[in-house]
Order: C-alpha cells, then sequence, then structure tokens
C-alpha cells in the first residue's frame, strides 16, 4: 500500500510539473478600460507583450498608471488559472486517505 502511494504521489508531482510547463504557452492578456494599454502575460506570469498607444507616452505619470493597473489585473488574471490549473491536477492524483476529504 505504501508503494502504491508513493507511485501515485510521484505520478501527480510528475503531471504537476508537466501542467507548470504548458502554462507556459497559456497566454492571458488585459487591456486597459479604453484599450490605450494591453498586456500579455503567461499563466505562469511572465510578461510576453506589452503594447502602448502613442498618446500615453506624453504623461509618463499617466503612463506608470496604466501599467500598475493592467499588468496587476493580468497577474491576477492569470495567478488564477495557474492556481486553478494547478489545483485540479494536484486533487486528482491524491490518494483516498480516511480524513483527508477536507482537502479535496
Amino acid at each position: 500500500m505504501f508503494g502504491d502511494l508513493m507511485g501515485k504521489l510521484k505520478e501527480t508531482q510528475q503531471k504537476v510539473e508537466a501542467t507548470k510547463k504548458r502554462l507556459d504557452t497559456v497566454l492571458v492578456d488585459e487591456k486597459s478600460s479604453d484599450d490605450l494599454l494591453s498586456v500579455t502575460l503567461t499563466a505562469n506570469r511572465e510578461i510576453k507583450s506589452i503594447v502602448i498607444d502613442d498618446s500615453l507616452l506624453e504623461d509618463k505619470e499617466q503612463l506608470e498608471d496604466y501599467l500598475i493597473l493592467t499588468l496587476n489585473k493580468a497577474i491576477k488574471k492569470a495567478t488564477n488559472v495557474n492556481e486553478t490549473e494547478i489545483a485540479a491536477v494536484a486533487k486528482d492524483g491524491m490518494p483516498n486517505i480516511p480524513g483527508m476529504d477536507m482537502f479535496k
């Protein structure tokens, strides 16, 4: 039984690692409310692109505000995707241990 449990845990760990690698290819897009700034991140929260409308280049402070707001929204969205995917794989691989239902 212990060997089965260890095998299942190792298999789950491999699935989690594969999922993390796959999340490098899942892209999350976010735009400012007026579409003047857009960012793309992977679900692993790596910035892939930032597109800035020329009108934002005239006001450094405004551009900084746009970047902070839009990047934070994108990071939150990417984190949700990441955590949901990893949790689904981890939950699927959890062995049925009496009393451990609270973790599912």
